[in-house]
């Protein structure tokens, strides 16, 4: 990429968001980029400047950017409507297509986002099981709600079970509802379950936290202990879902929870997202069916909206087609394995960690097994990675690539070329 140009329009636009957006951002990335249009595996920004994008709107676009499919269903729904608060086709369709897909799935409740599915997840649970704390792990990222806030990037290592808040305005109370636990220790889980069983509603796990994906026999064991206690196992798999496997990371583990949560790429681009779960569990949204103490109250203006269930549907049988998974690995795994030699060959300190659909490199030597491991790692160099890979055209995270089916032979060719570029930068202390 030749030296980024910036017009007077995008420098006006970022002038305008530093005035009425605190931090000068919607909360998301701290980039001073406006990106106006995507297509496939690239975007480009206001000045016009194109990137090839393993952002991929934070996961899901994972058929691409604009896919005419995705873009016709949702312009035919768009001109009959675009919601109604109250059921329509697409929605029930789509909740129909998350039943055959899921192993835990028996019945679906649509909200708009992640944060919310995690929310009424953990509400749904308590609900269910009559008790009021909920077991997660250091570094497991759940939302935004105040549960989900709890331990999720703590820079202060407490002592485990304490729960360290993430954010100012949270209620110390929610402190002492939420048990935090190590990523990937089974002994720990036991031991802590051993002690809180008669006061845990559930357990809320991503099957592959963030970067760092589970030990042999780990979500096994979660399974058994929520087996032998009654304590209810959610795996959010608003990232995982659909993206590791058609079936989600439950298929790809070969473990089935009693609830999930979706997102992402349900929606296709979309604001929507899902609990779906065991029937016994689900029916606690129906107030008619359990006691009027048991039941939740659930309301979303644009939940299962039929725009965005357009637009899932559209993906999903996208994803369906013979060859998609395979594809999409494959493209994961040629990049992943380009960026394991680079950083070995540049004796680097650093690996890469994740799975083909999603992964990075962390720069520390030591093992990353869990949030601490990961917590060891040299932020500033990362920085400085992903800075020389801006300047030559790649957007992405600061700690994630999202690969998409979109994402061809000369963008994995472009982006080897540009690791190669950052890692020796680093070596030579030039980047």
């Amino acid at each position: 990429m030749q030296q980024r140009v910036v017009t007077s329009n995008e420098a006006d636009l970022v002038s305008t968001a530093k005035t009425v957006l605190p931090a000068g951002t919607f909360g998301n990335t701290a980039l001073d980029i406006v990106i106006a249009r995507g297509k496939g595996g690239h975007v480009w920004d206001a000045s016009g400047n194109e990137y090839i994008d393993f952002l991929i709107g934070s996961g899901p676009m994972l058929v691409g950017h604009a896919h005419p499919e995705v873009t016709a269903a949702v312009q035919e729904q768009v001109a009959n409507g675009t919601t109604f608060f109250v059921n329509n086709p697409h929605g029930i369709k789509l909740a129909a297509e998350i039943v055959d897909a899921m192993a835990c799935a028996e019945q679906v409740r649509f909200v708009c986002t992640g944060t919310e599915a995690d929310l009424y997840a953990m509400r749904v649970a308590r609900a269910y099981r009559g008790r009021d704390k909920i077991l997660k792990f250091e570094g497991g990222y759940h939302g935004m709600s105040d549960y989900g806030l709890m331990s999720l990037a703590p820079k202060r290592l407490a002592n485990f079970p304490e729960a360290v808040p993430d954010s100012a305005g949270i209620p110390k109370s929610v402190r002492d509802e939420v048990v935090i636990a190590p990523y990937n220790d089974l002994d720990a889980v036991r031991s802590l379950v051993a002690q809180h069983k008669d006061e845990l509603a559930g357990i809320i796990v991503e099957p592959f936290q963030r970067l760092i994906g589970p030990k042999d026999g780990f979500l096994e064991g979660l399974r058994e202990i929520c087996d032998e206690t009654g304590i209810v196992l959610i795996f959010d798999e608003v990232v995982t879902g659909f993206r590791w496997a058609y079936g989600g990371g439950q298929e790809f583990y070969g473990v089935t929870p009693d609830i999930c949560t979706l997102g992402k790429i349900i929606g296709g681009g979309f604001p929507l997202a899902a609990i779906a779960g065991r029937a016994d569990i689900m029916k606690h949204f129906d107030k008619a069916a359990v006691p009027e103490d048991r039941a939740l109250v659930q309301i979303g203006t644009l939940s299962g909206n039929p725009v965005a269930s357009a637009a899932g549907l559209a993906t999903m049988a996208i994803l369906k087609r013979p060859g998609a998974y395979e594809q999409l690995w494959k493209t994961g795994n040629t990049l992943k394995d380009g960026l394991t030699r680079i950083l070995k060959d540049a004796r680097l300190p650093a690996q890469v960690i994740g799975e083909a659909p999603m992964f990075d490199a962390v720069f520390t030597d030591a093992p990353v097994h869990d949030y601490r491991g990961y917590f060891k790692g040299d932020q500033a160099m990362a920085r400085r990675f992903n800075g020389v890979m801006l300047s030559q055209g790649i957007l992405k995270s600061e700690g994630k690539c999202y690969v998409s089916l979109a994402h061809d032979d000369a963008d994995v060719a472009k982006t080897i070329a540009a690791w190669e570029l950052a890692a020796k930068g680093l070596r030579d202390g030039t980047a």
